[in-house]
């Protein structure tokens, strides 16, 4: 019988009977956590795993066919004596040996006797005793035969552990096995059953806190299987690492980048790489010039430079159908293994490792975050993969260990896979240098390893300088200029002509009798109006007027009179667009709209495009609505029959008079009009429906006069997206007056709120 010795640190657990310092076995319970444990389990369960046994969850009492086979094998006889329970062990577990059969006959004795003197009957005693003897069975068979070896047995227990199981456990344990216990809930339960912790001795470590909330050895058995997939995902590992940022001064990041790869380092372990983000600028007046001789500097130097302005272009068609995959993966693993084929560098081996862990890495982290699944996760592969084909081969061209390529990112990330993008090369041979000279402007990107320097000024500089011709220094007077429109207009009420680029519309619901009041407001008075982050939310009108109040025909065009004052589109003529009008951009459509994305570029590049005239945020906000009429599904049948194409060919098709109010469209000032009346039965065409949905995205207010009731715009949307007002009877056959003309004293809108 081997005695409980205590650890001297954790180690001690691995070592063999032979080399511990005094010969013994260890019994411990953990109830705490910390990093150092975490190891510590994990290797403790691979040893239990190859040579023991592990216990998740308390041990089973014995089943009906479990006690039926233990009658037949050995009758249900039970004697209180050490000699019975030798001769009925031997010939239970044939494969121990007579030192083993003594060693556990003993401790099976002892325990009984225990409970014997605790005032147990001979009944009960002999359950004990068959319990036991089924338990070393059918749970513990494999280590009994390897008791007291000089390769002590281990197991591990994960539960709140009960009386009898603790007993056999420490039968084992003195037999010669190693025995711990994770115990998630502190050590409360096991107390109660032994007090003076005589069995076991409680391990305690500095910095140890309560076990995680989903800690469990199925996490652990998770995470080591992991682990083993990762080895074979990663492959053969490179030799080179990364030293990023340890080896900077940090005041001028421009000057850490231009430092020569030879003074950065002279470990032959590491590659010496820059991963830093600059806010704002230190001297306007300088800036632009000072971007310019660096990129000099870095060109005379031979080092491989890549400027990207504003955003990484998303990858090509061409692109995505050049990285090799299957159709679908049912494991994350397969499908990285798969993926990561793709990575080939000219460059040699250990570039290519360098990349393949780099790109393995990111995707294993990103695997980990809550909303992401396999079709995301092979999405953001295929991302990463097609910049990596696209910048890599120049970045690494020729490459020596000793060179460090520079990518240079004008402009925040504001989108995910860039900021990941630029997260994998930051682990690279390469310096990241991401450039935020407007302080304005946010980017998304978060790392551990990203140094920022951040400074007081800010500019707005739309690309980097990499040409002289791109050198534009403003004056001292200029700047000065600018700061006052910041304090002008930022957060103020007030704001500069054409001040913001980007705006949503958010549709009111109004009275009827609000409509013409908000009318003739500037939009930065309505309701709900307001900027965020450079987008401004605009509300707007969209309403459908059924019926005439109290068959009042004067007093009802007047309210119409009243609202065409304001500048605007008036069509009467139903429908506006023919179904069967030519439209030059039908035939193109289809080229336009790839994989539920509009294709930009070719819209932009067309030769029957007809915007290219206007403002270029305005043109961008045009495909922007258009994107999202499309996404949101407005009008039936999009995504079938090819409707969206229809939506496409119409929206790039409005008319000269359209074109120029958009042109002329300022966000925070009074918006554009459309009236629409229909007094008759021709039905408004798909196309007006197409027209207004999007013009209501755009900005436009919209007010429909139906006198008849009739079904009209909404036939062809999928949902109810205008108020639609029931003011009066229905009338019809109404013969449309001269809407210019000014109001007749008969009444009109007003009349509704005059004082009595």
């Amino acid at each position: 019988m081997l005695n409980h010795i205590k650890i001297e640190a954790l180690d001690d657990f691995f070592k063999e009977l032979g080399h511990r310092k005094t010969k013994g076995v260890y019994f411990y319970r953990i109830n705490g956590y910390n990093g150092e444990i975490d190891r510590f389990i994990r290797a403790y369960y691979e040893a239990a795993r190859k040579s023991g046994v592990i216990i998740e969850g308390r041990i089973p009492n014995p089943d009906e066919k479990n006690l039926a086979y233990y009658s037949e094998m050995m009758g249900m006889d039970f004697q209180m004596s050490p000699g019975f329970i030798t001769s009925s062990l031997k010939k239970w577990l044939p494969r121990m040996n007579d030192n083993q059969l003594h060693t556990v006959a003993d401790s099976i004795y002892d325990c009984l006797d225990s409970l014997r003197r605790a005032g147990k009957n001979e009944n009960m005693l002999k359950n004990a005793y068959i319990k036991f003897m089924c338990w070393l069975y059918y749970k513990f068979e494999r280590i009994v035969s390897r008791l007291g070896d000089n390769d002590v047995p281990k197991i591990l227990y994960e539960a709140d552990i009960s009386n009898y199981e603790l007993m056999l456990l420490s039968i084992l344990s003195n037999a010669g096995c190693d025995v711990i216990l994770l115990q998630y809930h502190g050590d409360g339960n096991y107390l109660k059953l032994d007090p003076g912790s005589e069995t076991s001795d409680e391990l305690r470590l500095q910095g140890m806190t309560a076990f995680p909330e989903d800690y469990s050895l199925k996490k652990v058995q998770n995470d080591i299987r992991e682990e083993l997939n990762n080895q074979r995902l990663y492959g053969t590992l490179p030799e080179l690492v990364n030293c990023t940022n340890a080896w900077i001064k940090g005041k001028n990041v421009l000057d850490d980048i231009r430092t020569p790869t030879a003074m950065r380092g002279n470990d032959p372990r590491f590659f010496y790489n820059c991963f830093c983000r600059i806010n704002g600028v230190d001297d306007k007046l300088t800036y632009v010039n000072d971007l310019y001789r660096m990129n000099t500097e870095l060109a005379n130097s031979r080092r491989k430079v890549i400027i990207v302005d504003g955003e990484i272009p998303a990858p090509s068609v061409e692109e995505i159908g050049a990285i090799r995959r299957q159709n679908a993966y049912q494991r994350q693993d397969q499908m990285l293994m798969d993926l990561a084929g793709n990575i080939v560098s000219s460059a040699g081996g250990e570039v290519q490792a360098l990349i393949r862990k780099a790109f393995l890495d990111l995707m294993l982290e990103e695997a980990k975050k809550p909303e992401m699944n396999i079709n995301k996760l092979t999405g953001k592969a295929v991302h990463m993969l097609c910049w990596l084909k696209r910048y890599t081969p120049h970045l690494f061209s020729n490459w020596k260990k000793t060179d460090i390529g520079c990518f240079i990112h004008f402009g925040p990330c504001r989108a995910g896979n860039e900021a990941a993008f630029l997260r994998m090369l930051g682990r690279l041979p390469v310096d990241v240098l991401i450039l935020v000279p407007n302080q304005n402007e946010k980017c998304v990107l978060t790392d551990p390893l990203l140094y920022e320097q951040n400074c007081i000024g800010s500019l707005n500089v739309q690309r980097f300088p990499k040409a002289a011709a791109d050198l534009q220094v403003g004056t001292s007077a200029y700047y000065a200029e600018r700061e006052l429109d910041t304090l002008m207009y930022q957060d103020s009420g007030i704001y500069r002509n054409q001040q913001y680029a980007k705006a949503n519309a958010v549709t009111l619901k109004t009275m009827y009798e609000e409509i013409p009041i908000l009318w003739k407001e500037e939009v930065k008075y309505r309701p709900n109006f307001g900027t965020t982050d450079g987008i401004v939310s605009i509300p707007v009108i969209f309403s459908k007027i059924s019926g005439v109040k109290n068959r009042d025909l004067d007093k009802y065009w007047n309210t119409v009179k009243e609202l065409v004052k304001e500048e605007g589109f008036l069509i009467t003529k139903v429908p506006y667009i023919q179904p069967m009008a030519p439209n030059p951009m039908k035939a193109f459509a289809p080229e336009f709209f790839r994989n539920g994305k509009l294709q930009r570029d070719r819209i932009k590049n067309h030769r029957n495009y007809v915007y290219g005239f206007l403002r270029e945020d305005m043109q961008e906000h045009i495909l922007d609505k258009l994107q999202l009429l499309i996404d949101q599904k407005v009008i039936k049948g999009t995504f079938e029959n090819g409707m969206e194409y229809t939506i496409i060919a119409t929206v790039l098709n409005l008319s000269k008079e359209m074109i120029r109010v958009l042109q002329k469209f300022d966000f925070t000032k009074k918006n554009p009009k459309l009236i629409y009346i229909n007094t008759g039965e021709n039905m408004i065409s798909l196309e007006d429906s197409i027209v207004a949905a999007f013009l209501n995205m755009v900005g436009f207010d919209i007010v429909f006069f139906v006198p008849t009731g009739y079904q009209s715009v909404e036939k062809y949307y999928s949902k109810h997206i205008f108020e639609e007002h029931q003011i009066g009877e229905y009338v019809y056959d109404l013969q449309i007056p001269d809407l210019r003309q000014p109001p007749t004293k008969t009444g009109s809108w007003r009349d509704i709120f005059k004082r009595g």
